[in-house]
């Protein structure tokens, strides 16, 4: 099966501090891959790196996107490719509309693809669509970005993000982070609405919980900077039910 994302041997430091210690990770189009680990194991450092954030240097390996150098492109290079990364503590923009932000982003993507701008009727008519898919109160799509939203609702704005843009590759870095169960469901059935044949997912979180609800092809053990052990769902309930230990030393 042909990888979708295909990462190897991949290095990274943060202010000189290697942090990332050769992951190699391959996630076939259509399908959920979860990285699970310990605090500190480089969970959110890989998804940075992958994403473009500043601060992070690649020292060896590489990471590719349907066989394009994923490294060599700027953050939004990345993004009008495909890649999309929820973040585990979305920011807020205070006196940008959420609605605003989310069709500057959509049309940027449209024009460096070559595509015509979406029209403000389509758009609306869309974002409205999606956003009673995931009980988001339109009004609040007419505040500024995450300004006075919970936790829930920030990360459900960040799933509206995703149904909009309509992204190839996503990275959700611990989206069920500060989610109560109805939270989690709601912004589950969002994330499994996206999943398609011609789609891949990287999801990284803590907790197997998440999992019940995102059930993953494969299930990734990080930990002290590399994928020590992987296999399919029921290797979260294991880790659930024994911790990292034995994955830490091993390590």
């Amino acid at each position: 099966m042909t990888s979708m994302l295909s990462i190897q041997n991949l290095h990274a430091t943060v202010a000189d501090k290697p942090i990332l210690k050769g992951v190699t990770l391959d996630v076939p189009a259509g399908q959920v891959h979860a990285i699970m680990g310990p605090n500190g194991a480089g969970k959110s450092t890989l998804s940075y790196v992958l994403s473009g954030r500043g601060g992070y240097e690649v020292t060896e390996g590489s990471a590719t996107l349907n066989g394009e150098d994923l490294l060599a492109l700027e953050p939004n290079e990345r993004a009008a490719k495909g890649v999309f990364l929820s973040f585990q503590y979305p920011l807020e923009i205070p006196g940008v509309p959420a609605l605003t932000f989310i069709r500057t982003a959509l049309n940027a993507q449209r024009r460096a693809r070559g595509e015509d701008e979406i029209a403000a009727p389509a758009f609306l008519k869309l974002a409205k669509e999606k956003a009673a898919a995931l009980k988001i109160d339109f009004d609040m799509l007419k505040r500024g970005l995450n300004v006075g939203f919970s936790g829930g609702e920030k990360k459900r704005m960040e799933i509206l993000q995703m149904a909009m843009l309509s992204p190839k590759f996503l990275i959700l870095d611990e989206t069920d982070s500060g989610l109560d169960i109805d939270a989690l469901k709601i912004v589950s059935e969002g994330v499994n609405a996206l999943r398609a044949p011609d789609r891949g997912m990287l999801v990284i979180t803590h907790y197997q919980r998440l999992l019940d609800y995102i059930k993953p092809d494969r299930v990734h053990v990080l930990a002290a900077g590399r994928i020590v052990a992987s296999g399919g769902p029921e290797l979260a309930h294991q880790l659930e039910a024994e911790g990292y230990d034995k994955y830490t030393v091993a390590a």
